[in-house]
């Protein structure tokens, strides 16, 4: 089968490692008779030097003919400048409302092998192994006025956080038909004793789940889901929230699989069948940043990255086979002891990126 997919390396550490989930792709290919045809754009801080805009028409362009997109990271001190018109945000943002994308999907899981390189102690830790589903469309984020303005009492601004029924249903029935196929229980998050759209977020899930009489729905107040993501982890299967309490949460659950270098993702335009053949359109990245402090250095993990081309062949291709072969592989290299910096427990013995894609890619089958 062929397939076109566009790259979107963006800033600091994104390059280096969408360049080793590209190789990792070609010799899928290779192994299970696909062509994969790379286009590559611009975005983020580096478009805005050459193009003036953080997302580029013609990226916008390769982004929406292909496939699915493979995307790096965007960002750095360079265009950190807070009164700044335009951001490197600005492209990840722009995509998503492009490619009309509204589904995140993170998972997270606790290999055995890197259950020490997380602060949370082992017992707690081990087993856990869930999907957080975060909406991308709504929220803080998008809501309108979003605005600063100056008065005779100095500095004010203004954020809209704003929530339809139609936006809330379609995200919570991402959450309930992923976990038919898993272990049947969704946790929907929101702020429901203080804010009117997490109540009617939480009304909506409530409705949404008479639908679905063989998975189980608990409704947890944010604040106690952050709780509960570092003291009982296991408790989680598959967790649904709005964008900005995705968002924080998302992160948070990096110290739950010992690092943000082994989280991927998936942005997604529909709800996700997993059967073979099926496919949703979608944008797949790691959850980490640009990194600039280590970009160059060879010090990224390549893994989250991998483990996104992984997703973007399940849910976006069809192609559940070949996706598993290389979640196989990684976990093949983590058990074999290869670690980057991110998850090494001896400070002077680690692969470089390249080195680390390399050895994922040699256990491919």
């Amino acid at each position: 089968m062929k397939f076109s997919v566009a790259v979107l390396p963006g800033d600091g550490i994104g390059p280096e490692v969408t360049k080793e989930s590209v190789k990792i792709l070609n010799k899928v290919g290779e192994l299970y008779g696909h062509n994969f045809a790379f286009e590559y754009g611009e975005v983020g801080g580096i478009a805005i030097d050459n193009f003036g805009t953080a997302l580029p028409s013609e990226t916008a362009k390769i982004a929406g003919k292909a496939d699915a997109v493979l995307f790096g990271a965007v960002g750095g001190p360079k265009w950190d400048d807070p009164s700044a018109s335009v951001r490197p945000e600005d492209g990840i943002l722009g995509i998503r409302r492009h490619l009309k994308l509204f589904a995140n999907l993170r998972p997270v899981q606790v290999y055995p092998e890197l259950i020490h390189a997380s602060p949370i102690k082992p017992e707690i830790l081990r087993g856990a192994d869930f999907l957080v589903i975060r909406e991308l469309t709504g929220g803080l984020y998008f809501g309108k006025p979003k605005k600063r303005w100056e008065t005779a009492k100095g500095r004010q601004s203004v954020d809209t956080l704003k929530y339809s029924e139609i936006e809330i249903r379609r995200i919570v029935q991402v959450a309930f038909e992923l976990a038919k196929g898993r272990r049947k229980f969704v946790t929907s998050v929101d702020k429901a004793n203080v804010l009117e759209t997490s109540r009617l977020w939480r009304q909506v899930a409530t409705e949404v789940a008479v639908g679905y009489p063989d998975v189980g729905l608990e409704h947890m107040l944010v604040d106690t889901a952050a709780m509960q993501l570092v003291s009982n982890p296991r408790r989680f299967d598959v967790v649904v929230t709005e964008n900005m309490f995705g968002d924080i949460l998302t992160d948070e659950a990096a110290v739950v699989s010992g690092s943000m270098g082994m989280l991927p993702s998936a942005s997604l335009a529909g709800v996700p069948d997993l059967n073979e053949g099926t496919r949703t359109p979608g944008l797949y990245e790691p959850i980490h940043g640009s990194a600039p402090d280590i970009a160059g250095k060879g010090l990224a993990n390549p893994t989250a990255s991998i483990l996104s081309a992984a997703l973007m062949l399940r849910y976006s291709m069809g192609l559940g086979t070949e996706a598993k072969a290389i979640e196989d592989a990684v976990s093949e290299v983590l058990r074999a002891g290869y670690r980057t910096a991110d998850i090494a427990s001896d400070a002077s013995d680690y692969l470089s990126t390249v080195e680390m894609g390399t050895e994922i890619l040699r256990k491919l089958r």
